[in-house]
């Protein structure tokens, strides 16, 4: 009674492709690589200091806090 076996798990892949097809599991597979690498981008330039973030990202992140501060002065009003 226990866990699955190997065979158990052969079988649940052989339906999973059968199902959805080759082409497709691996365009889902590309997909969630390239979410994991941003994930990971996302969290080192989180933990860089300022002086070492690229001008793009320091551009985008004032952007966004010019944003929330406008939005936040005409909440006021």
């Amino acid at each position: 009674m226990g866990g699955l076996s190997l065979w158990h798990w052969l079988i649940v892949l052989l339906v999973v492709v059968l199902i959805f097809g080759t082409k497709r599991l691996k365009n889902v597979g590309q997909d969630l690589g390239e979410a994991v690498k941003g994930f990971k981008k996302g969290v080192q330039d989180e933990d860089k200091p300022a002086a070492q973030l690229s001008d793009e990202t320091r551009r985008d992140e004032a952007a966004r806090k010019d944003a929330n501060a406008s939005s936040h002065n005409d909440e006021q009003r």
